[in-house]
């Protein structure tokens, strides 16, 4: 955590001293989240449609940005566990959290940029739920580290943004006593308006 916060403050520092551009705004858009789960016979199984709303800004010079964003997120995945013959419990997890991403981009042609940066996750809320009658939930970790990465367009006032999500740390060790590794990834579009 503080390594993080020493970055983004050096990254912070060396863009501001070359800034040309401040911008923020309001930001949403939906997602599609799935569970990567390995261990003890457990796979993904469905996507799950999610949505998140925020604000974020952006610094940076003609090429070079940073776009530090703080987003209020619903996202989720399905997953199960074969258990023998004829014998497969279904898990269906949500999760609300608030997602920081600090985002670095290069913008090329003036309305076409690609970016990457650090997110991280810090969670509000969770359910899992079982066809398992004795099923008791696992302990989420409260928060995580991922990755973003992707590509974005500005469109006037606009910026539209299409990026994939990784996690780098689990949410959960175990699930029903099984250990398991389960991390989130998503696919999210969104859509943002620069207020100045």
């Amino acid at each position: 955590m503080k390594n993080y916060l020493a970055i983004a403050l050096l990254m912070i520092t060396a863009l501001h001293s070359s800034a040309q551009e401040f911008s923020i705004g309001p930001k949403v858009g939906i997602s599609q989240g799935n569970l990567s789960v390995s261990g003890n016979d457990f796979s993904s199984t469905d996507n799950k449609l999610g949505y998140h709303l925020g604000l974020f800004a952006r610094l940076g010079g003609n090429r070079i940005f940073l776009q530090p964003e703080v987003l209020y997120t619903n996202t989720g995945g399905d997953f199960q566990q074969d258990q023998g013959t004829n014998n497969t419990v279904q898990y269906s997890a949500s999760f609300d959290r608030i997602d920081v991403p600090l985002i670095v981009g290069l913008k090329f042609a003036q309305f076409f940029r690609v970016m990457v940066g650090p997110s991280l996750t810090f969670l509000i809320d969770s359910s899992l739920e079982s066809d398992d009658p004795a099923f008791s939930g696992p302990d989420y970790n409260t928060s995580t580290v991922g990755y973003q990465a992707g590509i974005g367009l500005d469109i006037a006032n606009m910026i539209l943004d299409l990026k994939y999500e990784g996690a780098l740390g689990r949410h959960a060790e175990s699930v029903a006593g099984f250990p398991t590794d389960q991390r989130q990834n998503q696919l999210i579009l969104s859509l943002g308006i620069r207020l100045f």
